[in-house]
């Protein structure tokens, strides 16, 4: 069943600061603290609702590639689990009748994606293609939340419960001793500081610092991991678009505005900008695709590939 109001403002809430306290919630949102964890608990074990922490790949020496596979029917589904095994995938979906097979996989700047996952690959003469595609510069997506599910909160809500801004200055940060606290973070961005201590081995103040050092760092951001039919999106579609090279800023910034987009990166390969879009039905897709795609100056072509199944989410 689709999400109630405060379900939703719970959502909002945690997708402007996934760590935000329950007690700072429940006042923002004027109700109870039980009320909000005894909501955050049914939407986990109902919707699948997480909040996961994530290091931001740049300010880590990392680069995004998103994966595309082609496959023959009867291997898809087979090819498709073996990768959402894996610890360096994320977003591994079925799409195009469930012949395709898409991923997002993350790799040091210096490494072909090849050497991260392409040649670890289930080794089948029934994958018949694969290309990778660099995400260039992210636009909405990662680090820059879906503005589809916060729309329930007023300003003076938002304003509240946003943290402080964190800082862009780009310099790289070493995480080479942060593994543990960043494989329980991912599992649970809310775990506790007690929590993390316990799993890490690391006294909790230290544990408290590091977290809040790299928050305000912007190599940590917070994401809401949440099933999107219960936010009422059912039509899910990759887009490949074909955009003329002096506008794609400005029709990836366009995206990035609507409501329906949950991704806009510019990529490498064949098309230059890369869309997941969610829309309430198949009607609602035709309609977004055909009236705002279509007015969207510097757009050419554009190939769609709805989505079919979701085997995995963010890590």
């Amino acid at each position: 069943m689709p999400l109630d109001e405060l379900d939703r403002a719970l959502v909002h809430a945690l997708h402007l600061d996934g760590r935000a306290p329950f007690a700072l919630i429940a006042d923002v949102l004027g109700t109870s603290q039980q009320t909000v964890a005894r909501r955050y608990r049914r939407l986990r074990e109902e919707h699948g609702l997480r909040v996961i922490a994530r290091p931001a790949p740049r300010r880590i020496g990392q680069v995004e590639w998103f994966v595309r596979l082609r496959a023959t029917p009867d291997a898809a589904l087979e090819v498709a689990h073996a990768l959402a095994a894996r610890d360096d995938t994320s977003w591994v979906q079925l799409t195009s009748g469930g012949t395709e097979i898409v991923c997002v996989t993350r790799a040091a700047g210096a490494q072909a994606p090849d050497a991260l996952l392409l040649r670890q690959l289930p080794r089948t003469p029934r994958v018949v293609a694969v290309s990778a595609h660099c995400l260039l510069r992210t636009f909405v997506g990662g680090p820059v939340g879906w503005p589809g599910r916060a729309t329930t909160l007023t300003e003076e809500q938002v304003r509240r419960l946003t943290p402080e801004p964190a800082a862009t200055d780009g310099v790289l940060v070493d995480v080479s001793g942060d593994a543990a606290l960043l494989a329980a973070l991912a599992r649970d961005g809310r775990a506790t500081y007690a929590e993390l201590a316990a799993g890490t081995g690391q006294p909790e103040p230290a544990v408290r610092r590091r977290v809040q050092q790299l928050r305000r760092d912007g190599v940590l951001y917070l994401d809401v991991d949440l099933d999107a039919a219960a936010l009422g999106f059912a039509a899910q579609a990759l887009l490949w678009l074909s955009v003329r090279q002096p506008r794609l800023a400005a029709v990836a910034e366009a995206l990035a505005g609507q409501r329906e987009v949950a991704l806009v990166a510019a990529t490498t390969g064949p098309t230059n900008l890369l869309a997941s879009v969610l829309c309430p039905d198949v009607d609602a897709l035709y309609t977004y695709l055909a009236e705002t795609i279509a007015a969207i100056d510097g757009v050419g072509h554009v190939e769609t590939a709805p989505v079919i199944r979701t085997l995995k989410r963010a890590a």
